[in-house]
């Protein structure tokens, strides 16, 4: 099976801020990791769009997080990743690391970064069949500064795969696309 998520920040204590569902760090990253490897097995692969952890955090505490996540583990490095780029330890434990990446899932055309984009490969084609859909993250579940309307009204084939709109777990392209309709009051 192939899941995404984006924006755990694991150990980030300010994003409690937004968060207020969780009273204190321990007990999101708790809820999330649990989350994560009651959905996730080891032979199955998971993208994370951006922001695993927050830059504050070191490596070998974002070390520490990875070992505990199931499944074979993608990168696509977020605003809060750079500093993970500066361990060459960290390409042990991901079976790739980019900035941006283009997959085919079924018969979609997916294109992969931390950041919604205007444009994307393909994306013109779309004509309501949807063929070609761009992931990202970064937005978690905010609807200010005009981003979630712009979005809704202008591109219904970019699905936000962040734990903030998803349940707090990876999630498969159809549950994403579901959760995004439900986001955007698309239903």
């Amino acid at each position: 099976m192939t899941y995404f998520t984006a924006d755990l920040h694991f150990g980030y204590k300010n994003i409690l801020k937004f968060r207020t569902q969780f009273t204190d760090v321990e007990r999101m990253d708790s809820f999330i990791l649990s989350m994560w490897n009651q959905k996730v097995g080891d032979e199955d692969e998971v993208y994370i769009l951006g922001d695993l952890t927050h830059q504050s955090i070191d490596a070998n505490t974002t070390v520490n997080y990875i070992e505990k996540l199931n499944g074979k583990k993608h990168l696509i490095v977020g605003n809060h990743d750079l500093h993970l780029l500066k361990d060459s330890k960290m390409r042990h434990y991901f079976k790739s690391i980019d900035w941006m990446k283009i997959i085919k899932l079924d018969d979609k055309m997916l294109t992969l970064s931390h950041f919604p984009i205007v444009e994307w490969t393909d994306s013109h084609r779309n004509v309501g069949e949807g063929k070609s859909l761009h992931l990202y993250g970064h937005t978690h579940d905010s609807k200010t500064e005009g981003v979630y309307e712009f979005l809704k009204k202008n591109y219904p084939y970019a699905l936000n795969v962040g734990v903030d709109i998803n349940h707090f777990e990876p999630v498969t392209l159809e549950e994403c696309k579901r959760n995004n309709a439900a986001f955007f009051h698309m239903l």
